[in-house]
């Protein structure tokens, strides 16, 4: 068996010779932080808009958290250039995470369609 570290090995080890019987790393939960989310423009719609220069990865996570856990939010998002790349390694744009995850976004601008 392949410890994370010295420690755990000698406590396993500590258990083996005590003949306690256990498993390493069975297990997995989730788990959620709790946070709190404040949109940057709330319309009369109930459409809420998300001003982005910069999209990081915490923010990503943040937002894939909140669609899940209040999926009748409507959230979309306004990027100062959609065609941002999430890294310097990734060919995906700020438009095409958006796409991939359901989110409506725009350039620049909150589209008239989103403001009736």
């Amino acid at each position: 068996m392949t410890f994370r570290s010295k420690f755990e090995k000698n406590l396993a080890l500590d258990l083996k010779r005590s003949g306690v019987s256990f498993t390493y790393e069975s297990l997995r939960f989730e788990y959620y932080k709790t946070h709190h989310y404040t949109p940057d423009f709330v319309l009369h719609n109930g459409v809420i808009i998300e001003a982005k220069g910069r999209f990081t990865g915490s923010d990503r996570m943040k937002h894939l958290l909140i669609k899940e856990q209040h999926p009748d939010a409507d959230i979309r998002f306004v990027f100062m250039r959609a065609s941002n790349t999430l890294s310097k390694r990734s060919k995906t744009t700020y438009g095409a995470w958006c796409d991939k995850h359901n989110f409506l976004w725009s350039e620049m601008t909150v589209p008239k369609a989103w403001t009736t």
